[in-house]
């Protein structure tokens, strides 16, 4: 690349690009050419204002990942102070016999100011800002940062099953998901690196010990050697000089192990530390009341200095009463309420019945008990609605259509824990929540017991528990799926949906895909209703799709199939196996995925023949060749075994018959093999490779 190239890329670089590696390079300037006192005081102002400003920024952020920069930070802080302690140390060294102010202002002003000018003081004072910075808050602050390290690990595999969960359901799409994906991972790398940075600061304050014992022996050594100073001058000069200059170095360090601890103490909020306190601390009136009574007492007590424990007894109970008066206030506000008139006689009046009365059913239903309203009450911050958006609006672009709104209502005759899931006036499932609790569901290996209230999860019938939300991380360290309450309803819902998509498609949903199909194949729609197939005809094709969960967004696939068959026969089930030959990539897809290499079980011929002959029989009118029971036991347990043995390595277990047995097959699989799969062999697309795994004679 050309100089000219390099100067365009380096102009189109923001100037905050060049702050780090200017920082960086004044670093090295400090470690090898000597400074003179004015830059020395510049640079530990801007040290001590530096670990200020990163103080205030841990305090105010709202969230850890807030900050996710500060282990760089806290490394580049560090260094800077280490740098500044060589030059300053340097400075000493050299300058040290011309007074106390031979290393600038700052450090004469902390080693004659701050501790009064004594050395002894000064090395007490050092000693104990050490021990401080080294023993409580950075040992705490690498002790915390290592487990929170090691758990946010352990958790990862439950969060990242959690996001799939949600995915699934419909509640966030991609993007939300690739976010909280990337959340989860930086939250990862953010604990690790808090776990190595905490070490720079122990190791920090290692090195300002030595620093302090080489400066005072070294000085001692230079002053009585080469300038002939006294030893009790030379002592206060370079004692002094060298606390000083330790102060000014510990401070700024204290400062930084603080915001270290500080960030990674908090629980993730979106609330800063001060509203954190604040609300958690001083909201109970109760306790301030307690803890003003307890310093009165001791304020009343002889010999006790009682202006100030009686004063601040007296300002923890105002406290109290204050949080009490505006906590009143705002109920009182939130109970009045328009005065409503008192009704007329002509309103006491019964109305006459109309067909306003006859109250229409309602296609997908939602009834809760009365302890579940506050999870779709959006002004009690329920989630439920906005999860049942999501997961219509997964399974319409899933499903191919539109699917009903969901009528939610109130039951009192259903338990105050209990929701109730409806289709068409019918109950469809029903099942009981703990609204202050969250499900941990068992995806199959966990690491450790949890307790909580033993259950199932409703929509997959995974064995599950309802455990404390305090419980949560210890669970998805374990290994469990931490779900919300309003997420296992919509979940549920979903699932039910799903497994009668087919009650939900009528003839408005599908006259509506053929009105979206004619805009781009109008003579396509025109030759199919009603010149070949009646509507009826067509539902009741596309219903059977969603009953085999096969998905009609294909619209214009079935139309052409439909037009093309209608020709030879109207039969609906004759249509409908055409149908899914057409979609027959699309429905191994959805069995196998994208995988080339496709792994079936066979029957045998003669049981293969023996079931088309039955079939035969029943088509011609006569009397039907049922399979002995015996032979039906004994066919449920060979696919069954074969399906479990597919299940247990995660493949599907797929059964390819004749296409003259594939619907009754299907039938017989549903009722006495879930999760077995029958396709036939006209369904199996070419480009696959078929691996028979299991033959059923």
């Amino acid at each position: 690349m050309s100089s000219v190239a390099l100067m365009e890329n380096f102009k189109t670089l923001p100037s905050s690009a060049f702050a780090i590696p200017a920082l960086i390079m004044s670093m090295l300037v400090m470690m090898v050419l000597p400074l003179p006192p004015i830059l020395l005081d510049i640079f530990f102002t801007f040290n001590i204002a530096f670990s200020l400003m990163v103080l205030m920024a841990g305090i105010y952020s709202q969230r850890p990942l807030d900050f996710a920069v500060f282990p760089t930070v806290l490394l580049v802080a560090t260094l800077l102070r280490l740098s500044l302690n060589v030059a300053s140390t340097r400075v000493v060294l050299l300058n040290g016999h011309t007074g106390t102010d031979a290393a600038g202002q700052v450090v004469q002003s902390f080693g004659e100011v701050v501790i009064g000018g004594n050395y002894t003081v000064g090395l007490v004072v050092f000693a104990i800002l050490v021990v401080i910075n080294f023993v409580v808050v950075t040992k705490g602050a690498g002790r915390v940062s290592e487990v929170s390290a090691r758990f946010t690990l352990d958790a990862m595999p439950g969060k990242q099953m959690a996001i799939d969960a949600d995915l699934s359901a419909g509640l966030i799409t991609q993007e939300q998901a690739r976010e909280r994906r990337r959340e989860v991972e930086q939250e990862a790398d953010f604990y690790g690196a808090m776990d190595g940075a905490s070490k720079f600061v122990r190791g920090d304050a290692v090195a300002g010990i030595l620093i302090l014992f080489i400066n005072i022996i070294g000085g001692l050594a230079i002053g009585m050697a080469e300038h002939g100073m006294q030893l009790s001058d030379a002592m206060h000069v370079y004692a002094l000089l060298t606390i000083g200059d330790g102060l000014v170095a510990q401070i700024p360090s204290l400062l930084l192990s603080t915001a270290a601890a500080i960030v990674v103490t908090r629980v993730s909020s979106a609330q800063d530390i001060g509203e954190q306190v604040f609300k958690q601390v001083f909201e109970n009136t109760q306790t301030l009341y307690i803890t003003g009574g307890v310093i009165g007492l001791l304020g009343i007590i002889p010999g006790m200095p009682h202006l100030a424990f009686l004063g601040l007894g007296a300002g923890v109970a105002g406290l109290g009463y204050y949080q009490d008066t505006q906590k009143e206030a705002k109920a009182k506000a939130a109970e009045l309420e328009p005065i409503e008139e008192a009704p007329t006689e002509e309103d006491e009046k019964p109305a006459e019945l109309n067909w306003d009365d006859v109250k229409p059913v309602d296609n997908i239903g939602l009834e809760v008990g009365y302890r579940l309203i506050p999870l779709v009450d959006v002004n009690q911050s329920g989630e439920l609605l906005a999860r049942i958006k999501g997961v219509r609006k997964k399974l319409s672009q899933d499903l191919g259509f539109l699917i009903p709104s969901v009528h939610i209502k109130d039951n009192l005759e259903l338990k105050p824990s209990c929701y109730r899931l409806t289709m068409h006036g019918v109950t469809i499932a029903e099942n009981e929540i703990y609204p202050e609790r969250v499900l941990a569901i068992n995806p199959g290996q966990v690491f450790g017991e949890i307790e909580g209230i033993e259950t199932h999860d409703p929509a997959f019938g995974l064995p599950a528990l309802w455990i404390e939300d305090d419980k949560r991380e210890l669970a998805q360290t374990h290994g469990f799926t931490i779900v919300d309450p309003s997420t296992v309803v919509a979940t549920h819902l979903s699932k039910v949906i799903q497994d009668h998509a087919g009650s939900l498609l009528g003839h408005e949903e599908v006259q509506h895909l053929l009105d979206r199909l004619k805009e781009s194949a109008p003579k396509l729609v025109a030759e199919l209703v009603p010149d070949q197939l009646s509507l009826s005809t067509v539902v009741k094709v596309m219903q059977k799709c969603l009953d085999d969960a096969i998905p009609v967004k294909d619209i214009k696939t079935i139309a052409q199939t439909l037009a093309q068959a209608a020709c030879n026969n109207k039969d609906p089930d004759a249509l409908y196996e055409a149908v899914r030959i057409a979609l027959a990539p699309l429905i191994v897809e959805n069995i196998n995925g994208i995988n080339q290499e496709l792994p079936v079980i066979t029957l045998a011929p003669e049981l293969e023949q023996l079931l088309l002959n039955s079939m035969q029989q029943l088509s011609e009118g006569n009397s039907p060749a049922a399979l002995e029971p015996t032979l039906a036991e004994r066919l449920q347990q060979a696919l069954q075994e074969l399906n479990n043995k597919q299940q247990a390595i995660g493949q599907a277990s797929i059964l390819v018959v004749q296409p003259g047995i594939r619907d009754a097959l299907a039938r017989f699989a549903t009722v006495n093999v879930p999760g077995l799969n029958v396709l036939s062999f006209h369904e199996i697309p070419q480009s696959k490779r078929i691996t028979i795994i299991g033959s059923v004679g």
